[in-house]
């Protein structure tokens, strides 16, 4: 009975066997790569560039100003009464929190509409490979950095890149 046992399962096995064997279509892409090379992205870093060109002119501004009181107080804080100086520096200290503050809520603004910006990339990015992958029926693609060896032919951030490209 036992030998009837491994006998039928050895078949199974020899039978399943192809089943397993089939390879499946597998590419690889490099997302960061595709990224960099997109003309999107510097369109999308001058725009942005744009959009905040008025606040970075004025935190430019408020930083000359904060210099310039500086200066002052070095050039003739020996000239100056008490309370000429006390006004000063309470002038400098508040112009130094203001221009923090803005400077602060600046980075930050910049930071996440360009993360806007990226995440949107990112979505076309991820739609081509989306469409790339069915049209040449992959199984599976990968991100480049998640395999250790890919031929090159299995590599489709070009072909990324190109689709992308095309649909400016």
């Amino acid at each position: 009975m036992n030998k009837l046992v491994n006998r039928a399962f050895m078949t199974l096995v020899l039978l399943a066997a192809p089943v397993v064997a089939q390879a499946e279509k597998i590419a690889v892409v490099d997302i960061n790569a595709v990224v960099q090379q997109l003309p999107q992205r510097e369109q999308i870093g001058k725009s942005i560039q744009a959009e905040f060109a008025d606040r970075v002119a004025e935190v430019k501004k408020m930083e000359e100003e904060l210099r310039s009181m500086l200066e002052k107080q070095q050039r003739d804080g020996a000239l100056m009464s008490d309370a000429q100086k006390t006004e000063l520096v309470r002038k400098m200290e508040s112009a130094k929190a203001e221009y923090q503050l803005k400077g602060k809520a600046l980075d930050e603004d910049f930071r996440r509409r360009n993360g806007e910006e990226k995440n949107k990339l990112l979505t076309q990015v991820q739609n081509a490979v989306n469409t790339i992958a069915q049209k040449e029926q992959y199984d599976m693609v990968l991100q480049s950095g998640a395999v250790v060896f890919v031929k090159p032919d299995a590599d489709i951030s070009n072909k990324v890149i190109e689709a992308l490209s095309k649909g400016k």
